[in-house]
C-alpha cells in the first residue's frame, strides 16, 4: 500500500498552524494463538492481562505511523487459555506540532482513534478462536499518558 503526503499548504497562514489529520488505518499485524483449543467450561472466568503500547514511526515528510499494540491473556490458574496480539496503525500527517503537542498526540490522540479498531479485532479473534466474546474496556489514554509522563512543571515544584 502506498501512501503519500498530501500536497503542501499553498496559504502561509496554514503553513504556520499546528495540524493533526488521520490519512489511513490498517491493520499491521495479528496472531491467535490458544495452546489447548477452546475448552470452555460452565465455570469460564479466566484471569485476563491487558498490555497496551504505542509507537510512532516516519514514513516520509510529516506524515508518521503511529501503532498501538494491544496484547490479550486469558488464563485459567496457570494455564494459558488464549494468546491475541493485536498492531493497529494509522498514517497521521503531523504539522507543526510542538513537542508537547506531538508526545500528546502519540500518547493521547492517536492511540484513542485507533483503540476501536483494536478492540474490533481482538473480540472477533477470540471469538473466530471459538472462546465467548470478549469486549475489552475502554481505556483512558489522557490518564495513562500523565501516569507515564509527569508534569515538569509540578515535579520542580516538590
Amino acid at each position: 500500500m502506498t501512501i503519500e503526503s498530501p500536497p503542501p499548504a499553498t496559504d502561509t497562514g496554514a503553513a504556520a498552524g499546528a495540524q493533526l489529520a488521520l490519512q489511513a488505518v490498517y491493520l499491521k499485524d495479528c496472531s491467535f494463538e490458544a495452546p489447548q483449543g477452546p475448552r470452555v467450561t460452565a465455570d469460564w472466568n479466566p484471569q485476563i492481562g491487558l498490555d497496551l503500547n504505542t509507537s510512532v514511526n516516519v514514513i516520509e515528510g510529516d506524515l508518521r505511523e503511529v501503532v498501538l499494540t494491544v496484547t490479550v491473556s486469558a488464563k485459567l490458574g496457570e494455564q494459558t487459555a488464549f494468546l491475541v496480539e493485536v498492531k493497529q496503525a494509522g498514517a497521521f500527517v503531523m504539522q507543526n506540532l510542538s513537542e508537547g503537542d506531538f508526545r500528546r498526540a502519540a500518547g493521547v490522540v492517536c492511540p484513542g482513534v485507533l483503540f476501536p479498531y483494536v478492540r474490533a479485532v481482538v473480540s472477533q479473534l477470540v471469538s473466530q478462536g471459538g472462546f465467548p466474546q470478549l469486549l475489552l474496556p475502554p481505556v483512558n489514554f489522557e490518564a495513562l499518558f500523565a501516569a507515564n509522563n509527569p508534569d515538569p512543571a509540578s515535579a520542580a515544584t516538590n
